[in-house]
């Protein structure tokens, strides 16, 4: 995906009440842009880091800029705003190049589904009518070059577990795309320091058929897109 208009960059002062975060702009005056972010955000919001947003045209929008990029002190780059991971998921499945969705070239999105009464990002569809249930999740922890879901714990997650464990039941395709938007992360693992179940959950996923595929970023001030698999370590 390209950013129209371009990005804007501006310097961290302090993150807040998880929607918020306040910036200095580069002739000192400080404003408060809004963050799409729910999460712990470990690693991505340290004050004086550099924050590329974006601007709303929206005249209802109280607060018009939007965290899109954080640029660390060392140089990497990370996508915070997990509205964006489902976008460039799907212009990946556009270009039929996953291994593991190859024939897939129909699909849903937010798509109704299971027990616990989810929705799932997409469902795909092959030349056969078959079926794969695939959901994304954003991995932005990062310790050394190791990549980890989720940054705390995830209830949500945990059901999105549940959910396609029960589409592997039903006998159809079920896989968990790890979006990985930061630059320094060179492999990905559940992080069951932080969320045990998950972890397990996952385990259990695994084994009943679950698939999991993880795919790096290439993140700039200009674009941001998926462009390449990287290992997924159980």
């Amino acid at each position: 995906m390209e950013f129209t208009p371009a990005l804007q960059p501006a310097t961290l002062l302090k993150r807040y009440k998880r929607f918020l975060a306040d910036v200095y702009l580069p002739d000192g005056e400080i404003v408060t842009i809004h963050c799409a972010n729910t999460g712990a955000m470990t690693g991505c919001a340290t004050p004086g880091d550099t924050v590329w947003y974006s601007v709303s045209s929206s005249t209802t929008r109280k607060y018009p800029y939007s965290w899109e990029l954080t640029q660390t002190a060392d140089n990497q780059w990370i996508a915070i705003n997990t509205l964006r991971a489902n976008q460039v998921a799907e212009e990946l499945f556009a270009q039929n190049t996953v291994p593991a969705l190859a024939g897939f070239t129909r699909w849903r999105r937010e798509v109704a589904f299971g027990d616990e009464k989810s929705r799932v990002d997409f469902v795909l569809y092959n030349e056969h009518g078959e079926e794969c249930f695939l959901e994304v999740k954003s991995v932005t922890l990062r310790e050394g070059e190791q990549g980890y879901f989720p940054d705390t714990v995830t209830l949500r997650g945990q059901k999105h577990l549940r959910e396609l464990m029960s589409v592997v039941k039903q006998g159809k395709r079920a896989l968990l795309f790890f979006a990985v938007l930061h630059t320094g992360i060179r492999q990905v693992s559940a992080a069951k320091h932080l969320d045990p179940v998950y972890a397990q959950l996952l385990q259990d996923a695994l084994a009943m058929g679950v698939e999991v595929v993880a795919y790096s970023a290439q993140i700039t001030p200009q674009r941001l897109r998926l462009v390449d698999p990287i290992p997924f370590i159980e």
